[in-house]
């Protein structure tokens, strides 16, 4: 009797042993296991989200965010519509959200949330450095309200922002849902460059794509300057980038080009030189400190605008 129970425990380890040692590498019998259960039982129904996104994993819908009525434009309303890829989306490694409430705003859809992160209108669910913008705008005494609106996909190269590629229709869809709301955009913000950079986009090609999509906003009525991030860095073939990087590369040189050649298109910051290495949790995307440094480049660059046009 004794003998058999210890027997059969030795088996029971034995079996749990080489199941778990299975079901960590992948080895059989797990696969044959599982897609026996898949057959018989159906696959595992995905766990309930807050999050609803679409077909391109845009952030849609957030259970914990509750629309207001959209405050009126003013000449003390700054409308930032906020184009491109991961970097100018939910993929920061700081969230933030209003410090003055209704103030603050993510215009979504022809309607109004106050702005935390992730904002509705990009990709994925992270943080942003857009809310610290517009808190920081605010504090400047400048302005009594900021929209943001956002409009970026996570690795969208410059071709689909153009005539004739998918995103273009969402940004036309964008302008006039903030149309609807009563908005028009006081600042055209881009941040986008990274995914040209690595598949190997000429200069001319980058501008004349970049200028096709400004050709775009303003048939749609979008007379604001549109301020170009110099942005082309996201090392590690895990971000679908590289292991070095070449600061002085055609992207760059597109976008230098473009912020001196006029047509309301003027220099943005400058993330390539602006953060270090430590400023990426990722050597891609932008953490907390970069984060900081991100929202007041674009907080200063903004702010001299506005002096400027002060004076004139």
């Amino acid at each position: 009797m004794g003998k058999r129970f210890v027997l059969a425990l030795m088996a029971g380890v034995a079996v749990y042993v080489l199941g778990g040692m299975s079901a960590r590498h992948d080895i059989v019998p797990w696969p044959q296991l599982s897609t026996v259960k898949h057959r018989v039982v159906g696959a595992e129904a995905t766990p309930p989200s807050r999050y609803s996104f679409d077909d391109n994993r845009r952030l849609i819908g957030d259970e914990t965010k509750t629309a207001f009525p959209c405050p009126i434009q003013t000449d003390r309303t700054a409308v930032l519509l906020v184009l491109g890829q991961s970097n100018a989306a939910n993929d920061g490694g700081q969230r933030h959200r209003s410090a003055y409430g209704e103030r603050v705003i993510n215009a979504f859809n022809s309607h109004c949330f106050i702005a935390a992160s992730p904002l509705l209108g990009a990709t994925d669910t992270k943080g942003e450095y857009w809310t610290s913008l517009g808190n920081s705008l605010i504090a400047s005494g400048q302005y009594d309200n900021v929209v943001i609106a956002p409009l970026a996909y996570s690795g969208s190269e410059v071709a689909r922002w153009a005539k004739g590629g998918d995103v273009n229709g969402e940004l036309i869809d964008t302008v006039k849902q903030l149309r609807s709301a009563g908005y028009r955009p006081t600042k055209v913000l881009w941040v986008q460059g990274e995914a040209d950079f690595v598949k190997g986009t000429s200069a001319p090609a980058y501008e004349e794509r970049f200028l096709s999509m400004v050709a775009t906003l303003r048939g749609q009525g979008v007379n604001a300057p549109v301020y170009i991030a110099i942005a082309s860095k996201c090392l590690e073939p895990s971000n679908g980038g590289f292991k070095v990087h070449t600061p002085d590369n055609p992207i760059v040189q597109a976008q230098q080009n473009l912020s001196k050649g006029g047509g309301g298109i003027r220099e943005g910051v400058n993330t390539d030189a602006l953060l270090s290495d430590d400023d990426r949790y990722d050597d891609c995307h932008i953490g907390g400190s970069g984060a900081d440094k991100v929202s007041r480049a674009w907080l200063n660059i903004l702010l001299d605008d506005r002096r400027l046009q002060a004076v004139r």
